[in-house]
């Protein structure tokens, strides 16, 4: 009995009937094109071309901005963007330090050691020159 009811063998089965709906919405429904993307639906072209359209400005709604103003303006942002920025008490920056210190020594060592090892292997190999 349980064999009879794997999928695809029955005929019968509610799942794969002609007038099957998805989520209650009817077949014909479901392919609807102005159904929303969040739905897994597709977006229309009125609304592609609405957005794209509302956020364009072309040259003619803009004034031309001076150099000076564009750099006033740069570091104005740069202010503002470093106001929102998390800095690290004392303790963190100098324990966060002693990390990266850490690691580049031992990497530094492990580098040393292999360019070493390897400088004496090749001498080894090739012979000694002097």
């Amino acid at each position: 009995m349980a064999e009879s009811k794997r999928r695809g063998e029955d005929a019968g089965d509610e799942r794969l009937d002609d007038d099957a709906t998805v989520d209650g919405v009817a077949d014909d429904d479901a392919t609807d094109a102005d159904e929303p993307v969040s739905r897994g639906g597709t977006a229309t072209r009125k609304r592609a071309r609405a957005d794209s359209t509302e956020g364009r400005k072309t040259r003619k709604d803009t004034e031309r901005i001076g150099l000076f103003a564009r750099i006033a303006r740069f570091f104005r942002e740069v202010v503002a963007e470093l106001r929102k920025v998390i800095w690290p008490t004392r303790k963190e920056l100098l324990t966060y330090t002693a990390v990266v210190v850490t690691f580049v020594a031992v990497v530094l060592a492990i580098v040393a050691g292999l360019d070493y090892g390897f400088a004496k292997a090749v001498l080894w190999v090739f012979g000694n020159p002097s």
